[in-house]
């Protein structure tokens, strides 16, 4: 009974993880927020394999993450681009960019929970990227423009609820007699974090937002490849296309 409830307790410990970003953002410790977002995302990561791993996959974990990933990934960020950066813009654009990001958030999770993806494939951005880039994105804000943060914030919340193919890693397993690892590597990631705060987030951003981008990147080049046949149909051998007498 204990070993099936060790992915669920993954997952709460990805909310509670979330909730202290909340509270460590309004009491004006933007970094520690974004570290926790950080960390909650290694604890998505991991609970579904552990849970693969253990065959203790159910329903109620499936909600259970969803309703996580907002707070986590969706609520969470949102707050930290608020406090650090939006509240110098208008407040009725600074609260309806900040409250489209979860919307959009809940909208993907939502969608994901009921259509089947493509296999190997995401569609539309996944909420922890999406809530990873945000959250670490914010501390750039004396490097960076207002008006880029905004449309930053803007375009993540577009891609979560686009239909771009994003490479889906979840299926690279855990095998069951190395589900022991698992509370090390969180352990050793909260160590970094603590002891590395003002350097991780950097290191973390980078692949992140070349993850976010990467799908854009395969979508644009897929939808181009899809004009040019059309403009050039091409027929079997290389032969041009023979259009066959329809008259009687």
């Amino acid at each position: 009974m204990i070993t099936k409830s060790i992915p669920s307790l993954l997952t709460v410990g990805n909310l509670f993880l979330g909730i202290v970003a909340i509270i460590l953002v309004f009491n004006e410790k933007p970094q520690h927020a974004a570290m926790m977002v950080l960390i909650a995302m290694l604890l998505d990561g991991v609970d579904g394999r552990v849970a693969r791993a253990l065959n203790a996959q159910s329903e109620f974990g499936k909600e259970l993450d969803s309703l996580s990933d907002v707070i986590s990934f969706g609520v969470a960020p949102a707050f930290i681009m608020y406090v650090v950066a939006f509240t110098e813009l208008n407040q009725t654009l600074a609260w309806i960019i900040t409250a489209l990001f979860p919307i959009c958030g809940a909208l993907r999770l939502a969608r994901f929970n009921v259509i089947s993806s493509a296999p190997g494939y995401f569609i539309g951005l996944p909420i922890p990227a999406a809530g990873g880039v945000l959250a670490t994105l914010a501390l750039f804000k004396d490097d960076i423009p207002l008006t880029v943060l905004v449309l930053s914030s803007f375009a993540l919340s577009l891609l979560m609820v686009s239909t771009v193919k994003y490479p889906n890693f979840k299926k690279i397993g855990i095998p069951r007699s190395a589900v022991w690892v698992v509370p090390i590597v969180v352990l050793i990631a909260i160590i970094l974090g603590v002891t590395l705060e003002k350097q991780l987030y950097k290191i973390v951003f980078i692949p992140l937002l070349l993850y976010a981008l990467y799908g854009l990147k395969k979508n644009v080049d897929w939808r181009r490849k899809r004009r040019s046949r059309r403009r050039h149909p091409v027929t079997e051998n290389n032969e041009e296309p023979v259009q066959s007498d329809t008259s009687a």
